[in-house]
C-alpha cells in the first residue's frame, strides 16, 4: 500500500461518476479538490459525512474547492445515494479499489476487535 503524505501530488485517476461519466484529476485543473474516501454509500457514518459536506458546499465553492467522494460502490448505488440524501457533489465508483490503493487508504481495518477489508 502506498502512503500519500502532505505536499505530495495526488495520483492521477480515471473513475466513473454517479451518472456513468468518466472523471479524471485533469478535469479539475486550477481548482482545489477535496477528495474523500468512504466505505459504503447509505451507511450511517457515510451518510452523516456526506450530508456534512453537502451542507457546507456553498462555502467550499467560495474557496474554489470541488468535492469528490469515492467508494467501492457501483455507479448505480452512487446515484441512489445522491438522490436519497440530496447530495450536491460528485461521487465516484472505485469498485476494484485501485484508486484507493494509489492514495494509500485501502487495507484491512479494525473496529471493535473485528477486521474488515
Amino acid at each position: 500500500m502506498n502512503t500519500l503524505t502532505a505536499g505530495m501530488p495526488a495520483p492521477n485517476f480515471s473513475l466513473l461518476d454517479q451518472d456513468g461519466n468518466t472523471v479524471t484529476l485533469q478535469d479539475f485543473k486550477g481548482k482545489k479538490v477535496l477528495f474523500y474516501f468512504y466505505p459504503k454509500a447509505m451507511t450511517p457514518g457515510c451518510t452523516v459525512q456526506a450530508q456534512g459536506l453537502r451542507d457546507v458546499k456553498a462555502e467550499l465553492d467560495d474557496h474554489n474547492v470541488v468535492v469528490l467522494g469515492v467508494s467501492i460502490d457501483p455507479v448505480k448505488r452512487l446515484g441512489k445515494f445522491i438522490e436519497r440524501d440530496e447530495l450536491n457533489f460528485t461521487l465516484l465508483s472505485d469498485e476494484d479499489h485501485a484508486v484507493a490503493d494509489q492514495f494509500g487508504v485501502w487495507g484491512e481495518k479494525k473496529f471493535t476487535l473485528r477486521n474488515f477489508s
